[in-house]
């Protein structure tokens, strides 16, 4: 029977082969965090390697992803469906081993990580989401839910200020069965980190209201195992054991900086061979070892000990294990069509004139009392965004239930809860700010698209029409950035119908994380047949027809869709031949096949006029380069939002103006 240090050497062994195979990568973490990983993965963490989508197994994240051989080595030896020719690929083409780990339930990588500190902010999220579920489901007799959230992390980890955001909740939120492993070994890319990260971690964590254990040292197997029971001790307080490491633990390049970031090189790698006491070659693991480190036979008998007591819970409580599995499928409501198409008729027969803001508020107080899984939220501006309904309930600390967190003023902290609480499954998470403060959650919301979360954002006061707030407040380029962002939709809806519709698309969208921008100002309500409100979920489409061919067409989003109606019926007085394009999602609308985005923007029409109060290069490749563009080019001014609004433009005479000079330079288009 192998010793614990030689399993964990192991993992050393293999992370060491792999990235001097590669030719790069990160050695030094996997070198001195391999037995911690022994401690946690061997001995305490709930999985089953040959069912990695086991809804009741502990979460996983390595919040320093850098040392992603670590984790890789991990799954192979506990037998997850990860070949040693994986290993053998890392970090090449095609590989599943990709430099940083990327979400992969069916390999057990529970999230994409790498940028550091979102790791923790995110298992705060699949905490939460295991204590909410739990409330929620399990019964005096049964227990359902009952698994523990786990995370590796480095002092990059919390230097980064997304980790004090989430941690701080964490505390707050009582999330007992959240518990972190810190890989305290003093060192980061630039060296030492005594020069520039000297806080007491220890006292930081318990004013969070953490339980904190140690330091302990994260070389010895007795000490954390200790560490690791004290830690599930305590279901009231989420727990940080602070491990005392040495970076590039057995290579001559410990204890430095040296080992982070490089491959050791062949003979670094032979010298910490010996001094492992590891004799065997490259990509070679001793049959004895890979017998201690298999965790099938264990994970599946700990599933199927679950799997009892869930056939026993849903033969006694049949409708709460439906809507369970329903959940953690990530399906809706098997009636979800019949109430997507309420809300919308809601919306189109009540023809009011709304902020979108305000229409969004309405759509979800028609859908969240039939959705469980939404879960709403919002960093401080609660009432100024429109997401708390009647039928939300603030979350209760001391026994997880409700629908509602107030994060408080925390962008970034919010925004990667939200993305753990998609991870975990069984809840579809949204909150609100205002757009232009969602810069401070970009790296939140690239994660999201990179990992397809179905995660919802309400960013509210959407434009230069906030006003008063100026130029702070008032965004202008966040909206480009966004729709830069691959596999991520922003709708800017024009008004409470296109809203509507673009909470559906949003919750329907099962691979894509989606963000609503949103109008404090009132928007006009827009006439459209039953067909018209079908191809709102294109994208783009027309919204007003002209008589015959085009002369021009006119493209808008948002409040900015009724200057180009008014300004195309003025065109009809004229004569002209005016058409208007309603742009709710350039992304789904460039998604659509090429017979659709020719029908709504012929190709022969060259007399383009884009009008959006945000940014004006993104337009530019709708209009081409005959096509103007009414956007921003500068930021906001402060002054009430119709002053404002008018001295940049955006008015029905600029319009005009604008549409004029196209068609008389262009002269009528010809079929």
């Amino acid at each position: 029977m192998p010793t614990r240090r030689q399993c964990a050497n192991a993992i050393r062994a293999l992370a060491m082969d792999a990235i001097e195979q590669a030719q790069s990568g990160h050695p030094g973490a996997p070198l001195g965090m391999a037995d911690m990983a022994e401690a946690l993965w061997r001995h305490v963490f709930k999985h089953n390697p040959s069912n990695p989508r086991w809804p009741d197994r502990d979460r996983f994240v390595l919040s320093n992803g850098h040392a992603s051989m670590l984790l890789y080595a991990l799954l192979h030896l506990m037998g997850y469906d990860l070949p040693l020719e994986e290993l053998i690929n890392f970090r090449q083409w095609g590989a599943r081993t990709a430099g940083h780990p990327e979400r992969d339930l069916d390999l057990g990588i529970e999230m994409t990580t790498g940028p550091l500190g979102e790791g923790i902010a995110s298992a705060v999220g699949m905490a939460l989401a295991e204590r909410m579920l739990a409330a929620r489901y399990n019964t005096a007799e049964y227990t359902v839910v009952n698994h523990n959230t786990w995370v590796f992390l480095g002092d990059g980890c919390l230097m980064e200020g997304v980790s004090h955001e989430a941690c701080s909740l964490a505390g707050t939120w009582g999330l007992g069965k959240l518990n972190a492993l810190y890989d305290a070994n003093g060192i980061s890319i630039d060296g030492k980190i005594d020069a520039w990260f000297t806080e007491d971690v220890t006292l930081r964590f318990q004013a969070y209201g953490w339980q904190v254990i140690g330091p302990v040292d994260g070389h010895d197997a007795a000490a954390l195992d200790a560490a690791l029971a004290e830690a599930l001790a305590d279901t009231r307080r989420p727990g940080l054991i602070i491990c005392r490491t040495h970076i590039g633990f057995g290579s001559p390049k410990v204890d430095s900086e040296t080992s982070h970031g490089a491959p050791l090189g062949g003979d670094c790698v032979s010298a910490t061979r010996a001094a492992l006491g590891w004799h065997e070659p490259p990509f070679t693991i001793p049959e004895d070892i890979y017998a201690a480190w298999d965790a099938r036979a264990k994970g599946q008998a700990a599933e199927d000990a679950w799997k009892d007591i869930y056939d026993r819970y849903r033969a006694a409580h049949p409708r709460l294990a439906l809507e369970f599995t329903r959940r953690m499928r990530g399906e809706l409501p098997e009636n979800w069509d019949e109430l997507a198409k309420s809300a919308i008729d809601q919306a189109l027969e009540a023809k009011e004139v709304l902020a979108t803001r305000v229409a969004s508020r309405k759509t979800l107080e028609y859908l969240a009392p039939h959705l469980p899984e939404l879960v709403g939220g919002s960093a401080d501006l609660t009432g100024s965004v429109g997401t708390f309904t009647p039928t939300s309930q603030p979350l209760d600390c001391a026994n997880h239930t409700g629908n509602y967190l107030f994060y408080g003023v925390r962008e970034f902290g919010m925004s990667a809860i939200m993305n753990g609480l998609a991870l975990h499954g069984g809840f579809i998470p949204y909150a609100g700010t205002f757009l232009s403060f969602v810069d401070q959650a970009k790296n939140a919301l690239r994660l999201a698209a990179l990992m397809r979360l179905r995660a919802v954002w309400v960013l509210t006061h959407d434009s230069i029409g906030v006003g008063e707030d100026g130029p702070t407040h008032q965004p202008v380029e966040q909206l480009g950035t966004m729709r830069l962002i691959p596999n991520f939709y922003v709708w800017r809806p024009c008004d409470s119908v296109e809203t509507a519709v673009a909470w559906r698309c949003a919750l329907e969208c099962t691979d894509a994380p989606t963000a609503l921008a949103l109008s404090r100002q009132k928007t006009t309500f827009c006439t459209r047949s039953r067909q018209q409100v079908e191809d709102i979920t294109r994208g783009g489409y027309v919204l007003r027809e002209c008589q015959g061919q085009p002369e021009i067409i006119l493209i808008a989003t948002g409040s900015e869709v009724s200057l180009a109606v008014e300004a195309a019926e003025a065109l009809s007085q004229e004569g002209r031949r005016a058409r208007v394009v309603s742009m709710p999602c350039s992304a789904v609308f460039d998604a659509q096949d090429a017979a659709w985005q020719e029908h709504v923007l012929p190709a022969n029409v060259r007399a383009r006029l884009a009008i959006e109060a945000s940014s004006a290069d993104w337009w530019r490749k709708y209009v081409g380069l005959d096509g103007l563009v009414l956007g921003m080019e500068r930021f906001g001014v402060s002054a009430p939002g119709p002053v404002v609004m008018e001295k940049f433009g955006f008015t029905v005479a600029h319009v005009l103006e604008l549409a004029h000079r196209l068609i008389n330079n262009l002269g009528p288009q010809r079929p």
